[in-house]
């Protein structure tokens, strides 16, 4: 072994061989992917005050950027989906992320609106092979009952990345300039991706999980494929565009999901123009609603895990948590009349909202598919809801030019109440995977 090989491998030489219940070790490191993910993907819209100070960028320009971005996330959603499925987790986890960490530095190194449009096309390439990666990850190592709340936990990784985003945004413009906040954050993506080499692999090749461990994993994954024959035999690709399921799974999300990016990408833009708050002071507020939607990751997880241990059926489990979600949204049409403070707690209930929607949505691709296509079947949903926020964000940026803020959050706040409605219509009580009980 080379010296630098013995380096890289030290700090996990120091890691005890066997760790109790490392599965949900794995889902933290996951969460923290997400959140270089979202760290990453904030850098323009917290920065962007300052970047016009050097590019000029108009509204339609910014919602031209944004939809370019999510062209390619869409795009690589699908795309990645399959590379994932293809190459396994561990390989195409570790392309996916250098990729879009080399992306974002690039966003560091560019001096016109062409440059950043093309480095945020780049960085959707990358980004968009996340949440696929993350959902199969999860369909590897975690049985049916313990899904959601490790969907919530990776979730969550978004605003715990959003909410750091913020104040350290600030800080790094404060000590330096805007351009080293693409480069810092790039830098942390690479520093992952040899953590994630080190010490990533499948369930039972683990050096990490303990033998009891491995066989509850083994056990309850082949119990779901027992009960589930048929299920497993949906292997062909293209044959997932005539599933009713998967485009069942789409349009749950579809609608919601341009809302969210529309929270996203507008929130800091939205307390620098109408709030008329600064770099410093939208890194002392931007960041409170993105920890409340951390919260709503974590807590619609938990919610509907504690639903099945309470013996709920697996879709009313799914849905109660979805209706409450969807209930939230609308105090978003309240924002642009409340004072700074009450619009602030009124972004935060509808992202609180909209992360608790969003881990149940995804945990359906794991309830309704096996783990074989789950990558396939995620990527395909996160390309086609990613297409959808993309439009919208195009016609956003006129609405918002032309008509302001109002009819945008008008529109937003009544899109996860019409996804929740067609989940009722839509999914089927015999449609989910059956879940064997067994104990941890």
């Amino acid at each position: 072994m080379s010296f630098f090989r013995k380096i890289l491998h030290f700090p996990f030489l120091l890691i005890l061989k066997k760790i109790k219940n490392f599965r949900w070790w794995i889902a933290g490191l996951i969460g923290l992917a997400t959140a270089i993910n979202y760290l990453d993907r904030q850098n323009l819209p917290i920065a962007l005050s300052e970047i016009r100070k050097t590019i000029v960028i108009s509204d339609v320009d910014y919602g031209l950027i944004n939809s370019i971005f999510l062209f390619s996330y869409g795009t690589m959603y699908a795309i990645g989906g399959r590379i994932l499925d293809v190459l396994g987790s561990r390989a195409g986890y570790a392309i996916m992320i250098v990729w879009w960490s080399l992306s974002n530095i690039l966003h560091g190194l560019v001096s016109s609106v062409t440059g950043l449009g093309l480095a945020r096309f780049l960085l959707g390439i990358g980004e968009g092979g996340g949440f696929p990666g993350s959902a199969k990850v999860v369909s590897e190592w975690f049985p049916g009952k313990e899904r959601s709340l490790a969907f919530g936990i990776f979730n969550a990784g978004s605003s715990v990345g959003a909410v750091i985003a913020p104040p350290l945004i600030a800080a790094i413009i404060a000590v330096a300039n805007w351009r080293w906040t693409f480069i810092i954050s790039g830098l942390l993506g690479l520093v992952w991706v040899i953590v994630w080499l080190q010490i990533y692999t499948q369930p039972l090749q683990s050096k990490f999980t303990t033998d009891s461990e491995k066989d509850y994993i083994s056990t309850a994954l082949q119990s779901e494929r027992d009960a589930n024959p048929t299920k497993e035999n949906r292997v062909s690709w293209l044959s997932l565009f005539k599933d009713r399921d998967v485009w069942t799974v789409i349009i749950v999300k579809f609608f919601p999901d341009s809302a969210w990016y529309f929270f996203i990408f507008w929130l800091p833009k939205y307390l620098n123009d109408v709030r008329g708050l600064d770099i410093k002071g939208i890194g002392a507020y931007a960041w409170i609603p993105y920890a409340f939607a951390g919260t709503g990751s974590l807590l619609g997880g938990w919610l509907s895990s504690f639903l099945l241990k309470r013996n709920f059926s697996i879709d009313a489990a799914r849905k109660i948590p979805l209706g409450i979600a969807a209930a939230l949204l609308p105090v978003s049409l309240l924002i642009t009349s409340a004072s700074l403070n009450m619009a602030i707690v009124f972004f935060s209930m509808a992202m609180f909202g909209h992360q608790l929607y969003s881990t149940i949505a995804q945990t359906l691709v794991t309830d309704l598919f096996p783990s074989k296509v789950v990558g396939s079947v995620t990527g395909l949903m996160g390309c086609m809801v990613t297409y959808g926020a993309m439009l919208f964000s195009l016609i956003i940026g006129f609405v918002i030019e032309k008509y302001g803020y109002g009819p945008a959050f008008l529109i937003s706040g009544l899109l996860h109440p019409l996804g929740f409605l067609l989940a009722l219509f839509l999914i089927k009580k015999n449609k989910f995977i059956s879940f064997i009980p067994s104990a941890t």
